[in-house]
């Protein structure tokens, strides 16, 4: 019989453990939400649905409260006590007719399914409690369903803007990526990388390829690394190698190829560009 009991109670602990876990990662908001239901009501499907604990955080089992908090009604004006009952048929305890059998809202690894038919339940977990969104989210198919469209459309866009870019914005992109090692890539290597990268991660290169700074930052880099152009040993100012002649001086603070790309810009640094770029094809 004493073996049981502590069976029991190591059981208890590690739930009890895995429960403040959870909790230590998400901000236990207020007992009350303010909002308004009429809406929601309105667009109201009668449905199973599925609750999901935030932050990807799976604990054995998770309590979610289901006495002792408020919900502010904006149409009536007033905040109203929420409980979740056995025997009754609303969540508002201003409107509950007799006894009140309190029931407990457990997920289970993580999640909670509820079935059609427990409509009280579910109002209460996707309208009114005020800990949706925050300790837990609804999941929504359609809204997963979309989200992964657009995710397909940036990735095929971006693969679209990885083929038609020429070597040189190749080059200049997966520098960003890869550092000096593009240097010594084949341009089919450098076409591969490209596509995989824009593949990876779409948002990033559709950045990179619109933005100009990194095809003039290449180009500085380029320039540098077969000796037209050469940076002081404190990168503090570029100067040309034939004749030493200063080109521009690196403002503090700031990533010496940076700041000449935004000096190729400039009408004097127009000019020097383009005697580089002359220069390197």
């Amino acid at each position: 019989m004493a073996k049981k009991q502590t069976t029991k109670k190591t059981t208890s602990t590690s739930e009890n453990k895995a429960k403040e876990a959870f909790e230590a990662k998400i901000e236990i908001p207020k007992e009350v939400v303010v909002n308004s239901s009429k809406d929601k009501s309105k667009e109201w499907e009668m449905k199973d649905r599925v609750y999901i604990l935030s932050n990807g955080t799976s604990p054995l089992s998770y309590k979610v409260k289901s006495s002792n908090i408020h919900y502010f009604d904006e149409d009536k004006g007033y905040e109203r006590e929420l409980k979740y009952t056995s025997n009754q048929k609303t969540v508002f305890v201003d409107e509950m007719v007799g006894e009140q059998r309190l029931s407990h809202i457990v997920f289970r690894n993580g999640t909670l399914t509820v079935p059609k038919n427990k409509q009280t339940l579910q109002k209460l977990l996707s309208i009114y409690h005020p800990h949706k969104d925050r300790l837990y989210y609804e999941f929504d198919p359609v809204a997963v369903a979309v989200d992964q469209v657009d995710i397909l459309e940036l990735e095929i866009e971006a693969l679209m803007t990885a083929k038609q870019l020429d070597i040189d914005m190749a080059e200049a992109i997966m520098r960003v990526e890869l550092g000096s090692k593009v240097s010594t890539m084949s341009s089919k290597e450098l076409k591969r990388d490209l596509l995989l990268f824009a593949k990876r991660n779409p948002s990033m290169f559709l950045e990179l390829a619109n933005d100009d700074n990194v095809h003039l930052r290449n180009i500085g880099i380029r320039a540098t690394e077969i000796g037209i152009i050469k940076l002081s040993q404190d990168n503090r100012t570029f100067k040309w190698s034939s004749n030493d002649r200063k080109l521009m001086t690196v403002p503090f603070d700031e990533h010496p190829y940076s700041a000449l790309a935004m000096w190729f810009k400039t009408d004097e640094g127009m000019e020097v560009f383009t005697s580089i770029e002359k220069r390197l094809k």
